[in-house]
């Protein structure tokens, strides 16, 4: 359970995030909403959404949060995800708490904001296949991406659209046999036909064979 002061800090920081992010027209029901949460449902909410926060020692806890955030936890392998690809600069891992099937989050691997890096571009490279991936395997009507920044760290939501889906649409958590499947599905590598696997024969042009002298008998 949440200490009192936990609480505080942590509803500051999310409330924070809500102002810097938020669409002005939403910010108030954001706000008011955590604002009501009693220590027991701020904990629920930070699960659900794959956001709890580890206090990784007496002196991170009594300051609120740990000094690593869920998506580096996430990224160092510190937090068990479904990954299914990378590069050097991030990660793309299937989000627990999809808007729909595929949803997929793509991780910078550092702690900043996106448009600081130099590496943005091999980020919007990831964004890209991974779009592509979805669209070849799930076949959406479309596919949205959505910029979203939580206790510093930026990242990227995928979201194949059967519905018109956005961020804001209703989340259903989805189970670990789902995530798996769907993660096979997504990472399978193409069986190679009957025909592929066989050795190809090498064809010997008639100058190319080796002369040999006639049987003396």
């Amino acid at each position: 359970m949440l200490t009192e002061e936990q609480t505080k800090t942590i509803k500051g920081q999310i409330i924070a995030q809500i102002e810097d992010n938020f669409p002005p027209e939403k910010k108030s029901f954001a706000r008011k909403r955590i604002e009501s949460m009693n220590s027991q449902e701020l904990e629920t909410f930070l699960v659900k959404n794959n956001l709890a926060i580890s206090q990784s020692n007496s002196r991170s806890a009594s300051q609120g949060v740990s000094q690593q955030c869920v998506f580096c936890s996430i990224v160092s392998g510190g937090i068990g995800s479904n990954q299914i690809d990378e590069n050097e600069n991030a990660i793309a891992v299937l989000e627990i708490n999809p808007v729909s099937k595929g949803h997929v989050l793509v991780i910078p691997k550092e702690h900043t904001l996106i448009q600081e890096k130099e590496n943005e571009k091999n980020i919007k490279k990831l964004v890209k296949n991974i779009s592509g991936l979805l669209k070849k395997k799930l076949k959406p009507k479309s596919i949205a991406t959505y910029n979203s920044n939580l206790f510093g760290h930026e990242t990227i939501n995928i979201i194949p659209q059967f519905n018109d889906e956005t961020l804001d649409s209703q989340r259903s958590p989805a189970t670990p046999e789902e995530l798996l499947q769907l993660k096979d599905l997504l990472t399978e590598k193409k069986k190679m036909s009957v025909a592929e696997r066989r050795p190809k024969k090498i064809k010997i042009k008639p100058e190319e064979k080796a002369w040999l002298p006639r049987r003396i008998p």
